[in-house]
């Protein structure tokens, strides 16, 4: 994995990793010992406790002063950048706080004190900065958690954990991992994504745009498939945006990760057991609790396990137009996931039964996909006609054609109408939904 222009930019700025060539480590040790001065000379625990604004301010006095009296000689931007990363390792993120700042970047890895990834724009990188040992890592990781009431220890060696910002962050120590303590952050998107967003950078058609945006305003129950990055949270979010304001939301999820749009949600949030294996809170409990609290729609972030079940329930008893997520690598593989899921609640209910309650209750699979390129792109987008029989009929309405790969390694292809006139057309024109006019490569509304 290639460290990126961004990457470099980013090492030659700060000056605090090693330098790849000689093993140069003088920025590296001034930082370490200036924050060894200030372990010793400030209470950095109370610190913590202050606002943020007058923690870094009160950091920023100490370090200037700290550095001045160890390091004379650095002067200017020298002295200005291991004053900078004094103030991470005292109250930010250490190393890695470089890379945290930087809005492009979505997810940041730690596999080791010295191999530090990151990924943007679908790709991953190698970033040239280091933590000094394993207990950097460790005093890093304690700093994350110890605010949000965790820990991690050889009893409870991994942990899940959303920090202030909501960004997700997963830990876990040896033994599990024997080499090093190994850490996982997905950024939290501050801007909100639109559907137009995702039209200009190649994740869908225009057409599809249009198209999608009346499926969620008639309300289709829409389930977003796809693996792991692929975007799917990110479409669910900006699908979200087309639900009227009129509406009641409720969203569940395990973690919070979306931004729903509008005015009226309320948002719920799944709970682990604590350390004594109580107080679980489960997405199914909320989905149950959802249904209690009068909502025009649900909406799912992940549906993973028998939540499904009552999922489908909601969706057959007057709660159309729910969206969800699952991951899977294609439509039919979504169905069969939700299948299994469904089976999971107990209720030891024929196949049969099953597929009926999916048949009847989900309109539209729309399957996500993350190219070698690094692009996420919508490569399907399927319509749920019932079933024959045991088997849930399916027919695509939008697909991917990838015609190649050009010399930059892009991949070549387009999203296009199948041609297939979708089943609910005629409900839509009732509606005053023309789809004919959306590009969808029939010319008429109805069928």
């Amino acid at each position: 994995m290639a460290v990126d222009a961004r990457a470099r930019e980013i090492w030659r700025n700060q000056r605090l990793a090693m330098d790849e060539a000689d093993g140069d480590g003088e920025w590296f040790e001034a930082v370490h010992a200036v924050h060894q001065r200030m372990l010793q000379e400030m209470d950095l625990g109370a610190i913590e406790k202050l606002d943020a604004a007058r923690a870094h301010e009160a950091v920023t006095v100490a370090a200037r002063q700290l550095v001045t009296q160890e390091f004379p000689s650095l002067l200017g931007d020298d002295r200005e950048r291991v004053i900078k990363r004094v103030i991470d390792e005292a109250i930010g993120f250490g190393p890695i706080q470089p890379i945290i700042d930087d809005d492009t970047v979505s997810e940041v890895m730690v596999n080791a004190a010295d191999e530090i990834f990151y990924e943007r724009d679908g790709m991953i990188y190698r970033s040239p900065l280091k933590f000094r040992d394993n207990q950097h890592i460790m005093r890093i990781v304690e700093r994350i958690i110890a605010p949000l009431g965790r820990r991690v220890d050889e009893s409870a060696p991994y942990v899940d954990a959303r920090l202030p910002d909501g960004s997700r962050v997963n830990i876990i120590i040896p033994p599990l991992v024997p080499r090093a303590p190994t850490m996982t952050i997905r950024k939290f998107r501050r801007e909100k994504y639109k559907v137009e967003d995702l039209v200009k950078n190649g994740t869908m058609t225009k057409e599809l745009g249009e198209f999608l945006r009346a499926c969620v305003q008639q309300r289709l129950n829409v389930v977003i498939s796809g693996g792991t990055g692929t975007g799917k949270t990110t479409l669910l979010n900006a699908l979200s945006a087309y639900v009227p304001n009129t509406e009641r939301i409720i969203s569940i999820e395990d973690p919070i990760e979306m931004k729903l749009q509008q005015t009226h949600v309320i948002a719920m949030e799944a709970r682990s057991a604590n350390i004594e294996g109580k107080n679980e809170v489960t997405q199914r409990d909320l989905v149950r609790n959802a249904l209690r609290m009068r909502p025009d729609r649900i909406v799912i972030g992940e549906v993973r396990g028998a939540e499904a079940f009552d999922m489908l329930q909601a969706m057959n008893t007057g709660h159309e137009g729910s969206l969800t997520t699952v991951h899977a690598n294609s439509p039919r593989d979504a169905i069969f996931r939700i299948e299994n899921m469904v089976m999971m609640a107990g209720f030891d209910l024929p196949i049969r039964a099953i597929r009926e309650q999916i048949a009847a209750a989900l309109h539209l699979v729309i399957q996500l996909a993350r190219f070698a390129d690094g692009r996420r792109r919508i490569t399907q987008v399927t319509e749920i006609t019932g079933r024959e029989g045991d088997t849930i009929v399916m027919q695509d309405i939008f697909t991917f054609q990838q015609e190649g790969i050009d010399d930059k390694g892009n991949v070549v292809g387009q999203l296009e109408a199948t041609g297939i006139v979708p089943s609910f057309t005629d409900a839509f024109s009732l509606s005053g939904v023309n789809l004919a006019s959306m590009g969808l490569g029939y010319a008429e509304a109805s069928r």
